[in-house]
């Protein structure tokens, strides 16, 4: 597009870019690329700030970012063209397309986790993200064996909610089997080149080197790049160009020199809810009739219209790619910091759709007067009396088998002992995730689970438990230290059984 088009194009942002400058001031925030779609036409496309501030590399709408969570739709859009040409079934079970290391139950059955729920997050796979960073040692191991460690399933497929990023990085490797090529391969292959997305890659691709963002931590300081053991949910980078254009495609824009590489009827099914996540007392957003579909979230009402969107975030990068199908609307911010992308996705939707700045200052109202009513200082935990009393068993991690004990007392209290450690008390308990009404009972606690992964970087354990009758089940999660720079969150799972008097 010439600049001169450019220039009248996108005028109205005017308000938006001046305070995208004013933010990246305040907030010390590195780089900032925006690109804005609308009918088939990029109306606006532009980068803030330093790329790189050591070498002075200015941003501009073909940086490379990070895309972090962002990789899931594009993941899952791989994984749907090989379902169109006949190379997998999304209701069969995912343990039908893998290699040698096969997903586990631990409760409910292997044959329910379909690839469909793999990829709704409902196949009972726990919480994961795992990052090796490239100043250090230590490298992702074979998939296989990540699969094999962590490839627990937890909770009864089909029975709730839980963000896995070890799904998508179980799709990517299903990609790479069916396929006979590497995810990387496949997906230069057979996505971003037909759609155009020349600044696009898993990983940072040869020679395109020179167009990576920096990552950046809180304190300013250069954080180095990292790998992942599941590149299906966060190891493509994009710019904001390319993924304006993959946003086009998944509205269904035709542009000429994109090629279909799935249908609309494809598209249309990936962007339907399979999951109803305000059903399950697990809402993730803000809108109303929030959902999950094939790689997207999905609001049936967000300050007035049905979005489709992702939001991704990890060390040094927040972003965020959001459709507005009945606007024929496309919106990406991508950022070296956390927190504006929301701010400036918002501020967009604002300038161009009134109806959206109406309903938004009237959220933001309500809001406000919510925060102004008087709370209660603090929310007791009250267990139930089938709950009281003591509970033993133990925690499986791919090394060995750790003893858990737990003692429910009838004030609340929670005390907990792992293996031969001090024991301990659960605190915060039920709190950590106030929305999600699924009946897990949630805490956290001081301890060593033991493993070489887990113990690389200081943690503390979040316990997610779920009363089954006479059994508690679910798992304990390896969780970096408030403040720590690097860590992974690594699950593993626990099963205990009540206790009767005077029973050992």
């Amino acid at each position: 597009m010439k600049e001169s088009e450019v220039q009248t194009q996108n005028d109205v942002f005017n308000g938006v870019r001046e305070l995208i400058k004013a933010k990246l001031v305040e907030t010390g925030t590195a780089s900032l690329a925006v690109a804005v779609a609308k009918n088939g036409k990029i109306l606006w496309e532009e980068g803030f700030g330093w790329a790189d501030r050591e070498n002075m590399v200015p941003a501009d709408e073909h940086t490379m970012y990070s895309l972090a969570s962002v990789s899931k739709p594009i993941t899952a859009t791989g994984l749907m063209v090989l379902k169109e040409r006949g190379l997998l079934d999304l209701d069969h079970p995912i343990n039908d397309y893998l290699g040698e290391s096969k997903l586990k139950a631990w409760v409910g059955s292997s044959d329910e986790a379909t690839v469909r729920r793999v990829a709704n997050h409902t196949a009972g796979l726990p919480l994961h993200f795992h990052f090796f960073f490239e100043d250090e040692p230590h490298r992702p191991p074979p998939r296989d064996e990540t699969i094999r460690r962590y490839g627990n399933i937890v909770s009864i497929p089909g029975e709730r909610f839980e963000y896995s990023n070890l799904g998508y990085g179980i799709l990517d490797y299903v990609i790479s089997l069916l396929s006979g090529k590497s995810y990387p391969d496949f997906m230069r292959e057979e996505v971003f080149l037909p759609l155009g997305m020349t600044h696009t890659s898993v990983h940072i691709g040869p020679r395109l080197e020179k167009y990576e963002a920096v990552r950046y931590g809180p304190d300013g300081l250069p954080i180095p790049s990292v790998l992942r053991d599941t590149p299906g949910a966060g190891a493509v980078y994009s710019s904001a160009h390319d993924l304006v254009r993959f946003g086009l495609f998944h509205l269904k824009a035709h542009i000429p020199d994109q090629k279909a590489i799935i249908s609309d009827e494809t598209i249309d099914e990936m962007q339907q809810p399979t999951v109803d996540l305000e059903k399950k007392g697990q809402l993730i957003g803000q809108g109303k009739g929030q959902g999950y579909g094939m790689g997207w979230f999905i609001e049936e009402n967000q300050m007035g219209y049905r979005s489709i969107y992702h939001a991704g975030g990890s060390p040094g990068v927040s972003t965020k790619l959001t459709l507005i199908p009945s606007e024929k609307l496309t919106v990406v911010v991508l950022t070296s910091t956390a927190g504006l992308e929301r701010l400036f996705e918002q501020e967009i939707l604002s300038t161009l759709l009134p109806e959206y700045a109406k309903n938004r200052a009237r959220f933001e109202a309500e809001q406000k007067k919510e925060k102004e009513k008087p709370r209660e200082s603090t929310i007791v935990f009250k267990p139930t009396p089938e709950l009281i009393g003591e509970w033993s068993g133990s925690v499986h991690t791919y090394k060995e088998e750790i003893i858990l004990n737990l003692w429910f007392k009838e004030n609340g209290d929670i005390h907990a002992q792992l293996g031969d450690q001090l024991k301990t008390l659960l605190n915060d308990v039920g709190l950590l995730t106030s929305r999600a009404q699924d009946g897990f009972i949630r805490g956290r606690m001081m301890g060593n689970i033991g493993t070489e992964d887990a113990n690389r970087y200081p943690y503390y354990l979040h316990v997610e438990l779920k009363p089954r009758g006479q059994v508690l089940n679910g798992m304990i999660i390896s969780r970096p230290l408030p403040g720590q720079r690097r860590g992974s969150g690594l699950s593993y799972c626990a099963e205990l059984k009540k206790q009767e008097t005077g029973e050992a």
